[in-house]
């Protein structure tokens, strides 16, 4: 009687005879320290969430990810030596008017050998707001580098800080041409000794943009576009990147060789303050 209990309880299990299957432990426990079976990874952390944007504005990068992207107020390496209200990411955002018309000066720039690099684009009313107090304050931790020869009362008078700015009607940038292959360019190093934004390429912070005879976001007379302090070529550099971005339909702020506004953008009165994110 007891074999034949036995001979059904097997048949009713289909367990009979056959090998023991390890069962894997449940994701909540971890495994013991004497357990040959190793942790699984933790999974990947997800991405941020997508920001989203007003209508008519995009991330560069969406557009043409080709473009290089340095975007100094996402950083201390500014002329006010930390991180600008309002920009939350090292992102270049743009209307997508003013992107597409920049995709098409790429296009131009990449079939002679260089590549664009923007350093600011889209620009917060925040970060306007920030610039006013930051002139009102006593700190010139930058000078050295941004505003070597212009006293620091004078750079709003002098138009090398505004508010409002064109910037936060999304249609402006502040740019630059790399050749291709682009150089490494080291990381901004906070503390480090600063160099004057006008001295030469080969000693003040090694940019890799194409030698345009100042720094970005250098407050001096030899920012302006056309000075004629620069030699040779400095000035063709110049003239390379205001005839790529006139044929694209841009045009350019005198004092300041690297700004930039598309001519028929598509919020003329309008700025916005959405931060950089």
């Amino acid at each position: 009687m007891r074999l034949l209990i036995a001979t059904l309880a097997c048949a009713l299990l289909a367990a009979c005879g056959a090998p023991r299957v390890p069962v894997s432990p449940s994701p909540s426990v971890s495994p013991s320290a004497s357990s040959p079976v190793s942790p699984s990874p933790s999974p990947p952390a997800s991405p941020a969430p997508s920001v989203k944007l007003p209508d008519g504005f995009v991330a560069l990068s969406d557009v043409d990810p080709s473009i290089l992207e340095d975007v100094r107020y996402a950083t201390p390496h500014n002329f006010v030596g930390r991180v600008v209200n309002g920009y939350e990411r090292p992102r270049c955002l743009l209307t997508r008017t003013a992107a597409e018309a920049l995709h098409r000066v790429q296009q131009s720039a990449r079939a002679r050998g260089y590549s664009l690099k923007v350093y600011d684009c889209y620009r917060p009313q925040r970060a306007v707001d920030d610039f006013v107090r930051w002139a009102d304050n006593p700190d010139q931790t930058m000078k050295a580098e941004f505003y070597p020869q212009v006293d620091k009362s004078q750079l709003f008078a002098d138009g090398y800080i505004g508010g409002p700015t064109a910037h936060s009607r999304g249609s402006t940038l502040d740019l630059t041409v790399v050749a291709l292959p682009a150089a490494a360019q080291r990381a901004y190093r906070p503390g480090e000794p600063l160099v004057s934004c006008t001295e030469p390429a080969g000693q003040r912070f090694p940019d890799d943009t194409l030698d345009m005879g100042t720094g970005f976001d250098c407050f001096d007379p030899l920012a302006h576009t056309a000075t004629g302090g620069l030699d040779e070529r400095q000035r063709a550099n110049r003239d390379l990147l205001t005839g790529l971005m006139a044929g694209g339909g841009f045009t350019n702020y005198p004092k300041e060789w690297w700004h930039y506004t598309l001519a028929h953008e598509p919020f003329p009165d309008t700025y916005f303050d959405f931060p950089v994110a």
